[in-house]
């Protein structure tokens, strides 16, 4: 059946039926809010620095079909921002939330005129078919996009794992074409090889190879139309000779194909099948929808959304609330990406084509990021696919002899600091993930600790890293010496006491670099003198010169999540502390530097929460007894720094990172020490969460008395026993159970002060 626009989340009444029976079974949460699926908004954060994607995908698809504007500003990274009022075409891969530009692989724009290559030219903006549109002719959903064109083409998207599928709807009495772009590109990609071949009438297959950030990124593709192409012409960048129009490896390969006007119903659906390893594996992946229709599959890939988001029921009265909880929710499960294909092969990163045998290969590791908080996340929400990314993380070290920094499609980026496969490779560990080869896990993670590049070799040496030897110093020591305490843990679990004591010294490279005269982590210089002169509030985003990452020393001298108590004692106590603390939220918001990190955003006083190194600050407060601090500012964070609208991010989404942590901390607890399994307790905003655990468990968070301006816990009980600590560990939350806590809008000064009671 044809499925006719609607505005943005408005389904079937069958389907509201059926999900309202489910959520029946959470003990009445039904009644107060819309169904998780139906609060999703992917449209919130697609302006300014949110850097996310509106179009249909399902959980963790190697696809990605999303509209692309052509704009080559960083706040199209994307492809597509919320300010833009054109559209240039509708590919199939790409990123979600991050600060840097990649993707946009086998881009398709349906079409009424016939485009002259010879006027063309190579910026898409300027193309024939690149159209106008309105938001308000535009909706989307889970696994779901609409928009009509002002040109009157009606375009809707969807997707399965590997493949990607359109539909399009012309206007009467129109010839009706498809352009398809292998060159296209948005400033930070330029393709290196592309080419197609027409197999039949309705069947395309071809390649697209390309540099970028992916330095050697390969798209294989299989494309079916729904009715035969009558006519085509093919246009191949004007500084290349073609030499067969049908199949030739060249740079900027186009194609416009044109069908009969007398189109069933004016509709002609599109098929795009991918694989990193081969046509073949594109080819297969293609069968296995090429039997379904469009509407057969826009209903598989909003079951797989209705599954995945029903794992936590919320209760509230405000519905924009709920939108921001489901949209976060649902933005967790972007990625990492299935990068296996349907054959069960990929381009590893050694540039050879690999096969994984018995899992799932996953790739779009954003570590920096998500190691925070989302990899923390998945192994509540997602055990299922654990052991599977910590197989694909160890892939990655069997190839390359190291484990991924920054990995994109089988290729390592390198970018930004630390070593932050470790810790997630640890947690799961620690949590009881083993289905993999643990031995060369620890060796992997250790090999990391042990290289010789990134500044490593200096930390060994000097014992912190100099700022006259390498940049980011400041970072990477603090950085690093908390991947050293997750090797230390990992070393003590496997009885490696030897090992467990080095890195569990390594751990302390923090203390090199406080200086206490200005309570800040200060780069210091080989010589052991600090690098003068210092301005807490200066920040460089050039990397070799800069001593922080995107950031100045305000953000980033809290990062000791592996010894709060021993930060704590190098202010002197907590009084000291907390008075450090504070200032953070409420000096000037002011940044100095030429060449400030424009990733400082999401400003409240210093604390940046538009950039991961400020995810855990406000939580710190528990570990010097004042948790009623952690919850005023938590509480803060979350009403100011996320709304439901397409302005609803404060920086970058960075794939589930910004989004993972308004997840816990919506739920009311945070891991600060993404490694240790113990979650410190903020302020749930709900009335009532359920969180489903598996095996039939659930985990129950109630929160009575609970209003905006009640952000204070006056009691807790866990399971009907009073809390006597801040902190929840991961075993109690995955066993199902009760925390029931009271809220009240002023402050419990009493609760959870003494040193027994807080966060270890």
């Amino acid at each position: 059946m044809t499925r006719t626009h609607v505005p943005a989340f408005i389904f079937s009444a069958k389907l509201i039926w059926v999900i309202a029976c489910l959520m029946m079974a959470f003990s009445g949460l039904a009644q107060t809010v819309p169904t998780p699926f139906e609060s999703v908004n992917p449209f919130m954060g697609t302006a300014n620095h949110g850097h996310v994607y509106p179009g249909a995908t399902v959980p963790f698809g190697m696809v990605q079909l999303s509209p692309d504007n052509g704009t080559q500003g960083w706040d199209w990274c994307a492809g597509y921002n919320w300010a833009d009022s054109l559209i240039v075409g509708f590919s199939h891969t790409h990123l979600s939330g991050t600060g840097i530009g990649d993707l946009y692989d086998v881009l398709l724009m349906p079409a009424i005129t016939t485009v002259d290559w010879t006027k063309a030219g190579n910026d898409p903006r300027n193309s024939a078919v690149a159209s106008t549109f309105s938001h308000e002719q535009e909706s989307a959903a889970p696994g779901y996009y609409f928009v009509r064109l002002d040109n009157a083409i009606q375009i809707e998207l969807t997707a399965s794992t590997f493949a990607g599928i359109h539909r399009y709807s012309y206007p009467a009495g129109e010839t009706p074409s498809v352009v398809l772009d292998l060159g296209f590109a948005i400033n930070w990609d330029r393709p290196t090889q592309t080419g197609y071949s027409i197999v039949n009438p309705q069947l395309i297959t071809g390649y697209r190879l390309s540099t970028g950030w992916a330095k050697d990124q390969r798209i294989y593709f299989a494309m079916s139309f729904s009715a035969p192409i009558i006519g085509r012409s093919t246009w191949q960048s004007p500084w290349v000779t073609p030499t067969n129009e049908n199949s030739t490896p060249l740079r900027g390969t186009k194609g416009q194909f044109f069908f009969a006007p007398s189109l069933p119903g004016g509709q002609l659906v599109v098929k795009v099948a991918l694989s990193s390893a081969s046509e073949e594996g594109a080819l297969a992946a293609l069968a296995d929808v090429d039997d379904q229709s469009f509407d057969d599959l826009e209903a598989a890939a909003r079951s797989k959304w209705e599954q995945t988001l029903q794992q936590i029921q919320i209760k509230t009265p405000v519905d924009s609330l709920a939108n921001i909880f489901y949209t976060s929710f649902y933005r967790t499960k972007l990625a990492p990406v299935i990068f296996t294909d349907i054959q069960q092969q990929f381009k590893g990163a050694d540039g050879n084509i690999a096969s994984a045998s018995g899992y799932q290969r996953y790739d779009i590791f954003s570590l920096w990021d998500t190691f925070r908080a989302a990899h923390p996340l998945f192994t509540i929400t997602e055990p299922n696919r654990i052991n599977e990314m910590i197989r694909s993380l160890l892939d990655h070290y069997d190839q390359t002899g190291l484990l991924p920094v920054w990995s994109l499609l089988g290729n390592e980026t390198n970018t930004m600091t630390g070593y932050h496969a470790v810790p997630v490779i640890v947690d799961a560990y620690l949590k009881g993930f083993r289905d993999y080869d643990v031995e060369k896990a620890y060796t992997a993670c250790k090999a990391s600790a042990m290289q010789d590049i990134r500044g490593t070799n200096f930390l060994r040496e000097f014992g912190y890293i100099p700022h006259d030897k390498d940049g980011e110093s400041v970072t990477k020591t603090l950085e690093y010496a908390f991947d050293d305490w997750c090797i230390g843990q990992f070393a003590q679990a496997l009885g490696k006491t030897e090992d467990a004591q080095y890195f569990a010294g390594r751990a302390q490279a923090f203390q090199q670099l406080f200086d206490a005269s200005t309570g800040f982590m200060r780069a210091k210089m080989s010589d052991g003198t600090w690098k003068v002169p210092f301005d807490p509030y200066y920040s460089d985003h050039n990397g070799n010169v800069a001593e922080y990452t995107e950031g100045n020393a305000w953000q980033h001298s809290w990062f000791v999540p592996h010894d709060v108590p021993g930060l704590i004692s190098l202010h002197g106590d907590d009084a000291a502390f907390i008075k450090k603390l504070d200032s953070l939220f409420t000096v000037s918001s002011k940044v100095t530097g030429e060449n400030a990190s424009s990733d400082i955003s999401g400003l409240i006083g210093q604390y940046a929460h538009g950039n991961e190194p400020s995810h855990h600050i406000a939580y710190l407060y528990n570990y010097a007894g004042m948790p009623w601090k952690t919850q005023e500012r938590v509480r803060d964070i979350m009403l100011s720094q996320y709304n439901e609208h397409p302005h609803g991010l404060c920086g970058n989404e960075d794939c589930g990172q910004m989004s993972a942590w308004y997840v816990f901390s919506a739920l009311g607890f945070y891991p600060v020490n993404p490694a240790a399994g113990i979650y410190v307790l903020g302020s749930p905003l709900f009335e009532s969460s359920l969180l489903n655990v598996g095996n039939g468990r659930i985990f129950r968070i109630e929160a009575t008395g609970n209003p905006a301006n009640n952000p204070y816990i006056q009691s807790a009980r866990l399971n009907g026993k009073p809390l006597k600590r801040s902190f929840l560990t991961h075993s109690e939350i995955m066993q199902g159970g009760k925390l029931e806590v009271v809220m009240g809008p002023k402050p419990n000064k009493t609760l959870w002060t003494k040193v027994s009671t807080r966060p270890r």
